[in-house]
């Protein structure tokens, strides 16, 4: 059977669909999200809510515990002050918000913690380190003309040697991490996928900043300087994409407080008001 005749002037179908795929081919692909985490943020919402609820529980089991077996003379009130029980409690809370994080991501998500939060240890160690390091001197300058809170909760952290130390190492190892991890791991890469990174940086720097003020008074001006701190974390997250370069930072300046602190004081001896206000983490 001989092919029917086309009009003059009508196109040729087959080249009208070679010529479709070839602009749908050639048309660019929309770019990835910036971020693209498993979890969604109801996700972050829970382990927030999980976080809080572990505050309240654990505390108080902690101080009915000592209550009973190490201060059974003392008033619930007098042993809540304590700083070795505050600073047991939080190492407490901060296992559970992990485990929580960590049963989030791989039980309902199926996904391998470490990769999905983005730990990628970086090469230029000592470099975030040292950032860390600047940033603590800069903000010193910046805390001599900002108003300052007097007299804070987390002084009285350093009133022993002991407390001083378990404060030191905390301050190091388990705060930074479980902070660096929540915020810059879980929190900023779902905020980052919805509103672009520069709202991801602030909106998980605000929160940050927030949870460290009923240590020192509810004063702005060290919010401010704890607000300064987690963005430049978040930019370091953002830049590298990598939570493993910005707990590097977050490390170096808590680590550059705590030395210098030690020095000063010759051990956590003698903690003047001027280095206590120092510490802000």
């Amino acid at each position: 059977m001989s092919a029917e005749p086309q009009l003059p002037g009508a196109a040729d179908p087959s080249a009208v669909n070679l010529a479709t795929a070839a602009n749908i081919a050639a048309a660019p692909a929309a770019p990835p999200p910036i971020e693209n985490p498993v979890w969604s943020g109801w996700d972050v919402l829970l382990i927030a809510g999980l976080t809080i609820v572990a505050m309240l529980v654990l505390q108080i089991l902690v101080i009915f515990g000592a209550l009973w077996l190490v201060y059974p003379h003392s008033s619930f009130a007098d042993v809540a002050q304590k700083p070795i029980l505050l600073l047991g409690s939080q190492f407490l809370i901060y296992i559970a918000v992990a485990a929580c994080m960590v049963m989030l991501v791989e039980g309902k998500y199926h996904a391998p913690f470490w990769h999905s939060i983005r730990w990628n240890w970086p090469r230029s160690q000592w470099q975030l380190l040292m950032l860390g390091a600047v940033m603590l001197l800069a903000l010193g300058l910046l805390q001599n003309i900002l108003p300052m809170p007097k007299d804070t909760p987390f002084e009285h952290l350093f009133d022993r040697p002991r407390d001083a130390y378990l404060l030191a190492i905390i301050a190091v190892s388990v705060g930074p991490l479980m902070e660096e991890l929540f915020f810059r791991g879980f929190f900023y890469p779902v905020v980052a996928r919805r509103w672009g990174a520069g709202w991801g940086i602030f909106l998980t720097a605000l929160p940050f900043a927030l949870m460290h003020l009923p240590q020192y008074g509810w004063a702005w001006g060290a919010m401010l300087v704890i607000l300064i701190v987690g963005v430049v974390c978040g930019i370091v997250r953002a830049v590298t994409r990598s939570v493993g370069a910005s707990f590097l930072v977050h490390v170096g300046y808590n680590g550059s407080q705590m030395l210098i602190a030690m020095v000063m004081t010759q051990g956590f001896r003698h903690m003047p008001k001027a280095l206590a206000q120092l510490c802000l983490h």
